[in-house]
């Protein structure tokens, strides 16, 4: 089976998620991936079925709270929000990310 080149590379997910509650607010599921495409430009895909269960754990370690709500287009829907221990899991997420991105880009500059 062959990866989607827009397949978000595994480990990014709670940074995509954390940064997007960060910066655009309480937000129910298909609203954060929705907005990880659209802010992307479509480069990015969150699978919902990789997203809920990310969505959960995230709940479970007190990086997220939610509660129920009701959408714009007037369904039920779980919304989940920043804890403060979310905003401390973000910075650690993005030193990590940078790490990562330097080490690679190392590699791809080595000649």
């Amino acid at each position: 089976m062959t990866a989607h080149k827009n397949d978000i590379l595994q480990g990014t997910l709670v940074l995509l998620v954390l940064k997007t509650l960060a910066s655009a607010g309480r937000m129910h599921g298909y609203a954060i991936t929705t907005h990880v495409q659209r802010v992307s430009a479509d480069r990015l895909r969150v699978e919902e079925g990789s997203l809920y269960p990310a969505l959960h754990r995230m709940e479970q370690r007190g990086w997220l709270k939610s509660e129920w709500g009701v959408t714009g287009k007037n369904r039920e829907a779980r919304f989940y929000s920043l804890t403060p221990k979310g905003r401390k899991q973000l910075a650690v997420e993005e030193e990590s990310w940078a790490k990562l991105t330097e080490g690679v880009g190392r590699v791809l500059r080595y000649v």
